[in-house]
């Protein structure tokens, strides 16, 4: 699926279905219950000649003065349409809409085609049951109105199709906001004194979690220290999360439950930072946290529970409809639970852990339905690197600010290989985290070897198709030849555009001008046929997208004052795509929902501007007014 050209007018995919919303007549679908099928378009109910049109007619050919263009035009205009030449089918055997939303300025997210507008613009939908029953004229639509049937005027209020976040993090999200919250913190100071008030809470012996500190933005930028946290932490041990999640600092109590130690050993992808005179300065590198991780008590159901509700909360509050989440399989099972209680508020394609066997993957599976559209498992998530913040992203060439480090690459590749061929054959959808170059490498050529051996052995995909959609996350710093390869090998850049709000800052510093100019490479992507799925990667940026929007159109810092390489900007058309559409292909669910369109999932979200016609600077502003999940309003502004 080729966005750019989707976007720039051209055919859609073959896999994906267009839909003529001009003029006012009515699509419906058949909605019986389907288990992740492509719904089939019903006939629009056919319209009566009008015996009028014979009149005018037969005056207009004795009018013999008339002009040969105008009696053609006359002509012309009294045929019967396509439409009319059948008898009409009794009004009362269409089905009854349960909802209409009317009076609206709806983006269809379907191609227009036209000098006034790249997509089709429409102003009602009727929902019955999940699903979209038609679109068109708000007159039109009130013929779908039963005695029974809700109607919700929209105030001519924009709405587009609900967000499908690509990639965030729900549970750490929840844990972060009811943990130690450093997000926006702008000092050691300043982080001191929120975990000082957390510790005056805490009870004795309780560890203190949270997250979302960046020293990049601090007046002094100096990483923090164990002693740092020692001095405020009362005896509690402290372990807090750098906004990426690939860096972390820990305190001396912490350290010591962890094991480790002026002996301890780096392991492989990861490193711990020690001073001049050798000792752990708390300051640990991807997978050198996992030795802290094992040593913190595992949550309860409740604080599970609590913490995916406070994130659930943000993803309707934002517009958020779908999610494609890494968190933990107890949250899985947390989810379960909502949905059993109807509580569940946003799609969730939950992901797996790649490095775990095949026989625990396919019993994950298989524990619980792929038909569910609400619920399900979805790819597996390997790690090939780190993170540009931490100077871990595994790059070919070292860092330009660094010039002896080249970052950390987590696998050997021959092991790489091996794995990902297994679980491709075993039928699962891959996607890795690869930020440098050397890393998003290791990635393509792993998903090369697999895609040989499962094409030679007949192997189907994922959703028993022929495309396996493997998908590289955040691909930041690839090089011409690999975005070359993405379209080759037809993978998916899974990328999240609000990163370059916050890595303008320091991103050139780290990569060199030529880099650079690549990274958060976007339009480059487009440009060569990639496919672009659009996420957040919430905890590590806000889950607004509008942020994301902003950054996807205008590569500028938040005030307007920083610019980042324009040449990769892209148009809102192509940035709305990737977050609705693009995402939905990445999991193999652009037949069930991206578009508002009959017989789609009724995923939709109202605000309170038309965010491709608001001036740039104005997006970050944009304010939601409902969010709609199957037909149900699950958030409404107050």
């Amino acid at each position: 699926m080729n966005l750019n050209n989707h976007m720039n007018g051209g055919s859609l995919a073959s896999s994906e279905t267009t839909f003529s919303l001009r003029s006012s007549r009515l699509f419906f679908v058949n909605l019986a219950v389907r288990k992740r099928s492509t719904a089939k378009d019903a006939k629009s109910a056919p319209r009566t000649q009008s015996r009028a049109a014979h009149v005018r007619l037969s005056r207009c050919l004795s009018m013999k003065a008339m002009a040969c263009g105008v009696l053609s035009a006359c002509l012309l205009a009294s045929l019967p349409s396509r439409a009319q030449t059948s008898a009409p089918k009794p009004e009362e055997a269409k089905p009854k809409a349960d909802i209409i939303f009317m009076h609206a300025n709806i983006y269809t997210g379907v191609p227009a085609n036209t000098p006034f507008s790249s997509i089709l613009r429409e102003e009602a939908i009727a929902v019955r049951g999940d699903r979209i029953q038609a679109v068109g004229k708000t007159f039109d639509l009130m013929k779908l109105k039963g005695p029974d049937t809700q109607v919700i005027d929209l105030g001519g209020h924009f709405v587009m199709p609900g967000f499908n976040d690509a990639h965030l993090h729900l549970a750490d999200a929840g844990q972060q906001k009811l943990g130690v919250d450093l997000d926006g913190v702008k000092s050691l100071d300043e982080m001191r004194e929120r975990l000082a008030a957390k510790v005056q809470t805490a009870k004795p012996g309780d560890w203190i979690l949270g997250g979302g500190w960046d020293e990049t933005a601090w007046l002094v930028k100096a990483l923090p220290s164990r002693w740092d946290l020692d001095e405020v932490s009362g005896g509690h041990p402290v372990f807090l999360d750098r906004v990426d999640g690939h860096l972390a600092v820990a305190n001396t109590r912490a350290l010591q439950l962890a094991g480790i130690t002026l002996a301890s050993r780096d392991p492989q992808g990861g490193h711990i930072d020690r001073n001049d005179a050798g000792e752990p300065t708390g300051i640990l590198r991807d997978t050198a946290q996992d030795a802290v991780q094992l040593a913190i008590p595992k949550l309860t159901h409740d604080q599970r529970r609590h913490a995916i509700e406070v994130a659930l909360a943000e993803l309707a509050e934002n517009g958020v409809t779908s999610a494609q989440d890494n968190s933990a399989w107890e949250d899985f099972q947390i989810y379960e639970e909502l949905e059993k209680e109807g509580k569940l508020t946003a799609r969730i394609s939950e992901w797996l852990p790649f490095d775990e066997t095949v026989e625990q993957l396919d019993k994950k599976r298989t524990s619980h339905p792929q038909s569910d559209l609400m619920l399900h498992t979805g790819m597996l998530k390997g790690f090939m690197d780190g993170s540009l913040g931490g100077h871990t992203a595994a790059l070919s060439e070292p860092y330009a600010d660094d010039p002896k480090n080249y970052g950390l690459a987590r696998y050997d590749p021959e092991k790489l290989n091996a794995m990902t061929t297994e679980r491709v054959l075993a039928g699962f959808q891959i996607g890795f985290h690869a930020i440098g170059d050397k890393g998003i490498q290791m990635a393509l050529d792993a998903f090369a070897a697999a895609e040989k051996a499962a094409k030679e052995a007949k192997v189907k995909a994922a959703n028993g198709g022929d495309d396996y959609r493997l998908r590289i996350e955040h691909a930041q710093c690839p090089t011409v030849a690999q975005i070359a390869q993405f379209k080759q090998l037809k993978v998916i850049a899974s990328m999240q555009p609000s990163h370059v709000l916050t890595d303008m800052r320091w991103a050139e510093a780290r990569l060199g001008p030529a880099r650079a100019s690549l990274s958060y490479g976007w339009a480059a992507f487009l440009n060569k046929g990639v496919t672009l799925a659009f996420g957040t990667d919430y905890n590590v940026e806000p889950v607004s997208p509008y942020r994301g929007l902003y950054a996807a159109v205008t590569r500028k810092s938040v005030d307007g004052k920083q610019e980042f390489f324009p040449a990769q900007r892209i148009t809102m058309d192509q940035a709305i795509a990737a977050y609705t559409t693009g995402s939905a292909f990445a999991e193999f669910e652009e037949k069930e929902k991206g578009k508002i369109v009959p017989g789609m999932l009724a995923d939709f979200v109202v605000l309170d501007r038309d965010v491709t016609a608001s001036a740039a600077e104005k997006l970050l502003g944009t304010k939601v007014l409902r969010t709609v999940v199957g037909g149900k309003t699950i958030y409404e502004a107050k």
